[in-house]
């Protein structure tokens, strides 16, 4: 099923929920998440928005409890649609993705029992360590450009289809 169709067979909305890079100099802070959703790779941090949260807020409110940091100033970069026809329905896993950069925070990123920071070269970005659509995007968003994605995932967490394209 391509993107359009997944897109009407849809029966509520998109689950909404953020990714924060913090970046300084040459470099992104990336974390290994060690349980749950993305176990084992490298990403943002970052989550889902609770009810009656501001999407802003959910990502200031996941940086603080993943490691540590209160991110201020953010920069939206993209969002993100991201499908998962494989999934069984009541795993919820379809979701909008908002993704923000900063280059200010307080505190200093720390190890929780969810994630693991670490700062990466944006040059030495492990993307073979992250989700396959990472390679796809990820590089524009480090470039400063603006983007508007959708991205269908197949077996293995393979991407099956995407669509990206700048935006202002």
């Amino acid at each position: 099923m391509n993107i359009k169709e997944l897109e009407q067979n849809l029966n509520k909305p998109l689950r909404q929920a953020t990714i924060i890079f913090l970046m300084r100099d040459d470099e992104v802070l990336l974390a290994m998440k060690k349980r749950g959703f993305g176990k084992g790779r490298w990403n943002g941090v970052g989550g889902k928005q609770l009810p009656g949260e501001e999407i802003e807020q959910t990502a200031i409110r996941e940086a603080a409890e993943e490691i540590e940091v209160i991110p201020t100033n953010l920069k939206l970069m993209a969002v993100i649609d991201f499908y998962f026809p494989l999934a069984p329905n009541d795993k919820d896993m379809n979701q909008q993705v908002w993704v923000y950069t900063t280059t200010e925070w307080k505190g200093e990123p720390r190890e929780t029992e969810e994630m693991a920071p670490k700062w990466f070269k944006i040059s030495e970005i492990p993307y073979k360590d992250m989700w396959s659509d990472d390679e796809i995007w990820l590089p524009q968003v480090m470039a400063g450009d603006r983007i508007r994605a959708k991205i269908s995932f197949k077996e293995n967490d393979a991407v099956d289809e995407f669509s990206l394209e700048k935006t202002d």
